[in-house]
């Protein structure tokens, strides 16, 4: 199974996940129950109500959260919720995958507001956040998450809009997204995105949970068939668009797919031997393949165009190479997902002429039928090495390499 986060429109909080994953069929009465012994361990709190409600938002039925609370204080020290869902989750009888996740969620909200304002997590203070809807939020979503077996299954998020214009809160105005935000997404591996909406739609309580839950973004939506759908209601009404998070249940294809970056560029006045080095100053930059087309442009000119396929994470340092060493005025970016067929990496020791040489492969199965590629380099060390024709030596390792698969196979 895989789960789809979808907060590319209305962003994400802590309820809207919340009432997604009820909506999705996660059950409410066990919610219920874990919060109302999880309050019991933040004083000075108290839970009034507490239901969930379908609504509408723009013409979408969904999902909204209704909790009525009373409290006596506006500020707390950051580890007293900590302290709260931590011995929350424990009374609930959580798995430690459940628990370590919660206590994941609020070491991720103490550090960014320790790194913010310059002082120790034992010092940090809660203003927005010291509410016991922080609890609820973070124990609620956890109890749901372990209800519907979702700590065993595949997470995904779609890019995440965080708003525009501006945003104020204890600290003063500050444009957004405020400092909160940018520290718990800064190496997270998530992508984020601003709008027109001209205030916050991700909250920092929703971000610190993305960031401990899902590990990566992507572009699209997987190949995949849709079992159930959750949609999770926010507070806020925006004129524009409804303030509903869509969270999507659904099976995987069995088909391994990763979304890659395409860069291209035409160059018309570049010598070959410039472009062999650009080749291998690509890879070398982490690029997943470069190729090189002949072709005639404008005016007939003789062109060539270069292809590369590579990750968000190296774009950059490659996007330079491209440009320093060709002298190309622009390069061509777009995004595609990619089908991998399912592989696995070996390393032998395979000995040859009396010499013993380490050999690496790439083991692949589609539809029934396995193949083997061994790695180029290794071809071209053994060849040198030996003064035998490369066809030569590959044919030779293809021999060895099937005699001990077949070997292994019938151990």
């Amino acid at each position: 199974m895989v789960l789809v986060i979808d907060p590319q429109i209305a962003g994400i909080s802590g309820d809207m996940l919340l009432c997604g994953l009820v909506d999705l069929g996660a059950d409410k009465n066990k919610i219920f129950d874990g919060i109302k012994q999880a309050e019991k361990f933040l004083t000075g709190s108290s839970i009034k109500r507490i239901d969930f409600q379908k609504i509408q938002k723009h013409g979408i039925e969904a999902l909204q959260l209704v909790l009525e609370i009373d409290e006596d204080t506006h500020e707390r020290k950051g580890l007293e919720i900590k302290n709260a869902i931590n011995n929350s989750t424990q009374a609930i009888g959580l798995s430690e995958k459940a628990k370590l996740f919660a206590e994941s969620c609020i070491n991720t909200l103490i550090s960014s507001e320790s790194k913010i304002h310059g002082i120790s997590e034992d010092s940090v203070h809660f203003h927005e956040a010291s509410s016991i809807d922080t609890l609820v939020d973070i124990v609620g979503i956890t109890i749901a998450l372990e209800d519907l077996d979702l700590f065993n299954q595949k997470i995904v998020c779609l890019p995440i809009s965080v708003g525009g214009g501006s945003v104020t809160f204890s600290h003063g105005t500050m444009s957004n997204p405020a400092s909160a935000i940018l520290e718990i997404f800064k190496n997270s591996n998530l992508t984020v995105k601003g709008s027109n909406a001209k205030e916050e739609v991700t909250t920092p309580t929703g971000a610190c949970i993305l960031v401990n839950l899902v590990k990566n973004s992507i572009d699209y939506y997987p190949l995949m068939k849709i079992d159930s759908i959750g949609y999770g209601a926010g507070q806020k009404d925006f004129e524009t668009f409804s303030n509903v998070l869509k969270i999507v249940l659904g099976s995987e294809n069995n088909f391994e797919i990763d979304t890659v970056k395409i860069l291209e560029t035409n160059v018309d006045d570049v010598s070959g031997e410039i472009l062999g080095n650009l080749i291998e100053k690509i890879m070398e930059h982490g690029a997943r393949d470069v190729s090189i087309y002949n072709g005639i442009s404008k005016k007939g000119r003789p062109t060539n165009l270069v292809t590369v396929i590579c990750t968000e994470e190296n774009i950059d340092k490659i996007l330079d190479v491209l440009v320093m060493e060709t002298g190309t005025l622009g390069v061509r970016i777009s995004v595609s997902n990619r089908f991998i067929v399912p592989r696995t990496i070996h390393d032998v020791s395979l000995t040859l002429n009396g010499q013993s040489f380490q050999v690496h492969y790439k083991q692949f199965s589609y539809k029934g039928k396995s193949d083997f590629k061994i790695e180029f380099d290794d071809l071209k060390k053994i060849s040198n090495s030996l003064n035998k024709p490369l066809k030569e030596i590959e044919s030779l390792l293809r021999k060895e390499i099937e005699k001990l698969e077949n070997s292994n196979a019938t151990s």
